[in-house]
C-alpha cells in the first residue's frame, strides 16, 4: 500500500515538473526570438537601401479587372506590382539586370512566397523593362526613396 502511494506521488511530481519546465524556459525563448527578430529587421533594412537581386514575372491576361489585395482593380497598363514581403502601397524601383532598364511601380497586391526575392509586375512595367513575352527576368528590387529620380525613371533607362 505504501509503495502504491509513493508511485502516485512520484507520477504526480513528474507530471508537475513536465508542466512547469516550459514556464521556466519561456524567458530564454523570448530573448532568443527578440534577438532573431532584431537581426532580421536589420538585414531587411539593409536590403531596402541597397536593393535585392531577384526574379520578376508579370501578371497573366486573365487577371485584368480582378481586385488586388489593396482593393483596387488590376489594370495591365498601370505601373503596379505584387510582392510577398514588400510593404503595401510602397514605391519600388525595379531594374532589369540584362538591359539596364528601370521602372517605378507601386506595390498593391501580394503573391506567393518564393525562396528567392520575387516581384510580379503589371504588363506595362514588364514591357518597359523589356521582358514582356519572355516570362521572367533577373532584376534588382529597391524601395524608392526621394523625388529627384522620378523623372529619370519615368523617361526610361537610367545611365
Amino acid at each position: 500500500m505504501a509503495s502504491l502511494q509513493l508511485r502516485k506521488r512520484l507520477a504526480l511530481f513528474v507530471v508537475l515538473c513536465q508542466l512547469l519546465l516550459p514556464l521556466h524556459t519561456l524567458p530564454l525563448q523570448a530573448q532568443e526570438t527578440a534577438i532573431q527578430k532584431s537581426s532580421d529587421e536589420k538585414i531587411q533594412s539593409d536590403e531596402a537601401v541597397t536593393g535585392r537581386e531577384g526574379i520578376a514575372s508579370y501578371y497573366a491576361k486573365r487577371y485584368h479587372g480582378r481586385r488586388t489585395l489593396s482593393g483596387a482593380r488590376y489594370h495591365p497598363e498601370k505601373m503596379t506590382a505584387a510582392s510577398p514581403d514588400l510593404p503595401m502601397g510602397s514605391k519600388v524601383t525595379v531594374k532589369n539586370l540584362n538591359n539596364g532598364k528601370e521602372v517605378l511601380v507601386t506595390v498593391n497586391d501580394r503573391c506567393s512566397k518564393k525562396k528567392t526575392p520575387f516581384i510580379d509586375l503589371s504588363r506595362a512595367a514588364a514591357r518597359k523593362l523589356g521582358f514582356l513575352g519572355r516570362g521572367i527576368a533577373r532584376v534588382m528590387i529597391t524601395l524608392f526613396e526621394g523625388k529627384d529620380r522620378t523623372e529619370k525613371i519615368a523617361q526610361g533607362p537610367v545611365e
